[in-house]
């Protein structure tokens, strides 16, 4: 087997760190090379009315932090699914396939050779040394079930709580966009006494714009996100559900009170 330096679903702390700076240097260049002179020469072209246009919908701080946070969201979800799909075949394999089912396991031979492999700490085969263990104290079948059992729910566990990154930046986004919403708003409301005195309510078509764009954006990004995490949360439950079947129909087999 090859070696499995991070067992985790997670990517390393300097990995993700790296990659947060990245998203939002990288959006910030953007921002500054192509959406803010798109935005202004819309302003300036159709006053209010570009309000619709595509660049000013997007050419607030709120739009990009929001589009910062979904790409170092898809990361971390694009991480966790190549890891699922690289590891597939670790949660559903035989690791004594070598040893005869219907002779009597050695379970100290087996548990030396699981041990000894650069998988041990992969929730799966961790999963075989607790069930073999349990069993090599108690000599019953059923007591190395109900390890498999709660191996199985520990697993569960820590892939949900390994989704908690995603889950935050999934709710935070359309946080940032009513923030947005809260600063158009105030900055509307303070230009009105020049919109009612002058009749110029430019200024506050603009702030109103930002209010009401930040908010558009920043739910349309969660829902995008949110669809992905389900998407995401399907294949690792698939994962836990085939680890347990695996568990059952190869690890059990081996085993003879």
């Amino acid at each position: 087997m090859k070696k499995n330096p991070n067992p985790s679903m997670n990517p390393q702390i300097w990995v993700s760190v790296l990659v947060l700076l990245a998203s939002f240097t990288v959006v910030h260049l953007v921002y500054v090379g192509v959406i803010h002179p798109n935005a202004t020469a819309a302003m300036v072209a159709y006053g209010s009315e570009a309000q619709k246009n595509i660049w000013v919908i997007l050419k607030d701080p709120e739009q990009q932090i929001c589009i910062s946070l979904m790409f170092y969201c898809l990361f971390l979800m694009g991480y966790k699914l190549v890891k699922l799909i690289d590891e597939e075949a670790i949660y559903t394999q035989d690791f004594l396939a070598a040893h005869d089912k219907s002779a009597a396991l050695d379970l100290q031979a087996a548990l030396t050779e699981l041990e000894s492999s650069s998988y041990r700490e992969n929730p799966a085969m961790a999963t075989w040394i607790n069930c073999i263990r349990r069993f090599k104290n108690t000599g019953n079948v059923q007591h190395a079930a109900d390890a498999i059992e709660s191996s199985v729910d520990s697993l569960a566990a820590s892939l949900e709580s390994g989704n908690s990154m995603i889950k935050y930046i999934t709710w935070a986004v359309p946080s940032i966009g009513f923030i947005g919403t809260v600063r158009g708003i105030g900055s509307a409301l303070s230009s009105a006494d020049k919109a009612i005195s002058g009749g110029d309510i430019t200024g506050m078509v603009e702030y109103l714009g930002v209010a009401f764009n930040s908010t558009l954006v920043g739910i349309f990004i969660s829902l995008i996100l949110m669809f992905l995490l389900h998407l995401l949360n399907g294949r690792q439950d698939e994962m836990v559900l085939k680890t347990k079947d695996s568990c059952e129909r190869h690890l059990l087999a081996h085993l003879h009170e």
